[in-house]
């Protein structure tokens, strides 16, 4: 999925306009925050706000294009959560952007419910 997100962009965007591709691929840990054991989670997440907010960023300076694929349902530990993707021209464009979004996602996005805690 990736690998094509990044052919796709680099076939579409202006060499001029794309200088960073920065990917962010979330697992299920084998852990919570405080510690404790989990077997997996089940997540959901509002399809509706993730368009709304990837649109907002996408328009910002600087941004060539971003990709968000979100796993929903019952993960196990070691399952693929989710993968991020923003592109643009700087670093310093990218990165407050990718913070954001991610930050967002994991906030006000997703909904997880940890299993076997």
């Amino acid at each position: 999925m990736v690998d094509g997100w990044i052919r796709e962009i680099k076939e579409k965007c202006d060499s001029q306009s794309l200088g960073m591709i920065l990917v962010h691929n979330g697992v299920v840990r084998g852990s919570s925050k405080d510690g404790c054991t989990v077997q997996g989670m089940v997540l959901s997440y509002n399809k509706e706000l993730l368009e709304s907010t990837v649109r907002e960023m996408k328009a910002r300076e600087g941004i060539v294009e971003i990709k968000v694929w979100i796993n929903e349902g019952e993960l196990r530990v070691g399952d693929d959560i989710m993968y991020v993707l923003v592109a643009g021209r700087f670093r310093t464009d990218i990165l407050p952007v990718f913070q954001e979004l991610l930050t967002i996602v994991k906030t006000k996005i997703v909904d997880e419910k940890e299993v076997g805690k």
